[in-house]
């Protein structure tokens, strides 16, 4: 299994499919890399390096006990660095829920690191209230979640869930704004995606439109069907502009 050291010395692990430009596809909240084989079987046959990484707390990366408040910036140093180690001068991501939160604040940290983001199934907040009842519901821990779990982050999977709880019930108590006002500093072109039926945003087409009029180079591309996140749940209406979309920003 490949590994990779981050500034910091922290051990990360990535799975990769190869190919030419580089497309990283990060992993959504309580998910890994070993979730995204498809996604990364899809991207290299149609020509793309396809990269997952596990952030550091999850998958086959090292642990964290307590995730830090600057999760999802640590999350983004920890992409740039990627990007480098894999040497490349840039990639497109590919962001899916969380990871699409991590996708668009490494946008915003390291611009020169990124062509394109596809943010996939996000917002910019959600209430704390309905943010806690979610973490309410996944400690019920049903069975098809924990088999979920199991696969993505191995045997000790139940502390790497609570870590996530605890950091996003931290988020909820700061008022759960993913972004601030930063997403007016993103260059790079930026589409947003995502489902009329999304459970967990269930107004995601009023969150991705205020975030489109704050990204300079936006676009939008909402299916009425599926659910959370739309890569998985209607993944041939997601990859039919999906790629179109790298092909205009990464291959020209």
């Amino acid at each position: 299994m490949p590994y990779f050291t981050a500034p910091d010395g922290w051990q990360l692990h990535y799975t990769q499919k190869s190919g030419g430009p580089l497309v990283l596809v990060l992993p959504g909240s309580t998910a890994s890399s070993a979730h995204h084989h498809q996604d990364l079987l899809r991207l290299s046959q149609n020509g793309y390096h396809a990269v997952s990484l596990d952030f550091r707390g999850t998958g086959n990366s090292g642990r964290i006990a307590i995730w830090p408040d600057d999760w999802w910036q640590q999350a983004a140093g920890d992409t740039a660095a990627l990007v480098a180690h894999l040497g490349h001068e840039s990639a497109a991501l590919i962001g899916t829920s969380g990871g699409g939160i991590v996708a668009l604040w490494c946008a915003i940290l390291f611009p020169d690191k990124v062509r394109a983001v596809i943010a996939d199934s996000i917002g910019h907040h959600l209430p704390p209230e309905f943010l806690r009842r979610e973490i309410a519901n996944r400690r019920r821990y049903a069975p098809e979640a924990v088999g979920f779990w199991q696969t993505g982050h191995g045997s000790d999977w139940q502390a790497v869930i609570e870590a996530d709880c605890e950091f996003l019930l931290r988020q909820a108590d700061r008022g759960a704004e993913w972004y601030g006002e930063e997403l007016s500093r993103i260059r790079c072109p930026v589409l947003l995606t995502g489902s009329l039926r999304d459970e967990f945003y269930p107004d995601l087409p009023e969150q991705a439109g205020r975030m489109a009029r704050q990204i300079p180079d936006a676009q939008m591309h909402l299916v009425n069907g599926g659910g959370h996140p739309l890569i998985w749940s209607r993944a041939d209406d997601f990859y039919d502009v999906a790629l179109p979309f790298l092909t205009r920003h990464v291959r020209t």
